[in-house]
């Protein structure tokens, strides 16, 4: 189902042309990269599908009533704690107060916010303040997300669970759009690639990235019932098992804690 959708959109600002005829959509449970050079006209498009700006020609169609959207700058110049700014935040978005706060202290969890959740927003840094940021988008499960390099200024472990949360989201039903540098970072989320060149989409490419694990058995696990596994493939050595990128995390913890020996652990895509 189309969560999104751009028509023919173009978008000028005075007599310059920022995008051109950009025919576009996202549908529930896909994870969309926006790739391309500074200035290429990204984040224009993220801004006209969660309706911050609006289009010069063409039309946007969104079927979608929880959006949320994490700019590319977060103003986290506040008095206000990171709790009560996303207890303010969940309130905002129709929670109740003691719901929006679990859910703010389980995504702080997750993503490892420093100095804890009372921490003046004032004073985190670009780092913690991108957690907040990530954080307040996700309260609620929104149908469409809109990321605006989201994996700025994050560590590594933040890295991963950010990309957890976007395939869980996704998983879902929601339609995730995101712009994101890294080459690395784009096969190992997105299930397809469109790239902008000078304000025009000049490619899409669909793909399933996935992890390949092989392990030695340890603990009896039927692995067929792993939720989170896709195949399982026996052989003389052990078995190796193909899990969702974004999703292996979990698979690994569990082979851990059952005495299972991870052999190998490689990233592959089918496109």
């Amino acid at each position: 189902m189309e969560v999104v959708r751009l028509r023919k959109v173009s978008k000028r600002y005075g007599r310059r042309e920022i995008l051109a005829d950009v025919d576009l959509q996202v549908n529930a449970g896909e994870l969309l990269a926006l790739v391309g050079a500074n200035g290429s006209g990204k984040s224009t498009v993220l801004k006209l599908m969660v309706g911050l700006s609006r289009p010069s020609a063409g039309s946007v169609q969104r079927n979608a009533t929880v959006v949320s959207y994490v700019p590319d700058v977060f103003a986290s110049h506040d008095r206000l704690s990171a709790s009560a700014y996303l207890r303010h935040m969940g309130r905002i978005r129709g929670l109740s107060t003691r719901s929006a706060q679990a859910r703010a202290h389980e995504l702080l969890d997750r993503l490892a916010l420093s100095g804890g959740a009372d921490t003046p927003m004032r004073k985190l840094s670009k780092g913690n303040a991108q957690k907040v940021a990530l954080a307040q988008a996700l309260l609620r499960q929104p149908e469409l997300l809109v990321l605006d390099e989201p994996w700025a200024g994050l560590d590594a472990t933040a890295h991963t669970t950010l990309r957890e949360l976007l395939t869980e989201t996704a998983a879902q039903g929601a339609a995730v759009a995101f712009t994101e540098h890294s080459a690395q970072v784009v096969r190992s989320t997105a299930t397809r690639v469109c790239e902008i060149e000078h304000g025009r989409l000049t490619a899409i490419t669909h793909q399933t990235s996935l992890t390949e694990i092989s392990m030695v058995p340890g603990a009896n696990i039927d692995w067929s019932r792993h939720p989170d596994v896709v195949e399982v493939r026996p052989h003389e050595a052990g078995i190796t098992l193909m899990v969702p990128t974004g999703l292996h995390d979990a698979t690994l913890l569990t082979a851990l804690q059952h005495g299972w020996s991870v052999t190998t652990v490689r990233q592959v895509r089918s496109e």
